[in-house]
């Protein structure tokens, strides 16, 4: 992952010589040659997807491309934030990482999952969640609001299991646990949210050149203090993506660029609104036709 953005490109690759350096260790090499087992790990997984992200930002921004308004799904928001020049990117990093520890030390290993209803409107899903959570004694929750008949829950393993069977007897196209290391944006992440608070106190924002559309509250936010804030919250916070996609179109947007490794966003999109043009920026090739695009 990322290197032929730093083979091809000089800004990549100082990229990732700067998220070395601040982070203590070879993350270049744990992206291009694994191993895997240990790139799986949300601790390295968050800083490894943010850099090659930056990485391949930057050299959109070398070639004269600018945003209009920025959003970033859950960890994408500390992208979001960089390139709105809210927050300096060694910084961004070194948290990016704390939070990955985190949130993989608030729940024990198979005490907590996530799973993904299909074919299913969010106010079923919200329904499903509470019976799911009612009946267990244990939380359940939506997570990710990613397209309107596409949510991901999260909460205790329990209650994930019983919403999965609630939904698929309530007519859900399909309902599916996810391969994941814990059980994000729930409030079983309360612990790691109380611990990243201070993390991101420390860290100087700055207010944002672009509007950020933030994650928890589906809004446009330019204020340091405010953009702190929802980095704090979305930890426990759901990731309202319709939403802020569809405050995007209302504003007139028309081009988006998905910046980074994978295609997942722009999918999500096209579930949607099939009229907006969606190119990726994740190696020289993608890179090249989206600034065709531009």
């Amino acid at each position: 992952m990322g290197r032929d953005l730093a083979s091809a490109f000089p800004v990549a690759r100082r990229t990732f010589e700067e998220a070395n350096d601040a982070l203590g260790f070879d993350l270049a090499e744990l992206c291009f040659s694994g191993p895997e087992e240990q790139l799986r790990l949300t601790e390295f997984t968050q800083p490894a997807i943010f850099t090659v992200s930056i990485a391949a930002l930057r050299v959109m921004a070398e070639a004269g491309a600018t945003a209009d308004y920025l959003a970033g799904h859950s960890l994408g928001e500390y992208s979001a934030n960089v390139a709105a020049g809210a927050i300096e990117f060694a910084a961004a990093a070194c948290t990016v990482r704390r939070r990955g520890q985190l949130m993989q030390q608030a729940v024990p290993p198979g005490q907590g999952a996530m799973a993904a209803i299909l074919g299913m409107a969010p106010e079923s899903v919200i329904a499903v969640c509470q019976d799911a959570s009612r009946e267990v004694g244990a939380p359940v929750e939506p997570a990710n609001m990613n397209a309107p008949e596409q949510t991901v829950i999260s909460g205790a393993t329990a209650a994930v299991e019983r919403a999965i069977a609630l939904a698929r007897q309530r007519g859900a196209r399909r309902a599916v646990l996810l391969p994941v290391s814990a059980p994000f944006h729930c409030s079983l992440m309360q612990p790691a949210q109380d611990a990243l608070a201070p993390v991101l106190e420390d860290i100087p924002f700055l207010p944002a050149k672009f509007p950020v559309v933030v994650n928890v509250d589906a809004a446009l936010v330019t204020e340091a203090g405010a953009l702190r804030d929802a980095l704090v919250r979305q930890v426990t916070g759901a990731v309202r993506w319709t939403e802020s996609m569809q405050l995007l179109i209302a504003g007139g947007v028309t081009n988006f660029v998905e910046v980074g490794p994978g295609k997942v966003l722009s999918g999500l999109l096209r579930q949607f609104d099939r009229s907006q043009r969606c190119a990726q920026a994740e190696d020289p090739a993608s890179i090249k036709k989206a600034l065709a695009v531009l």
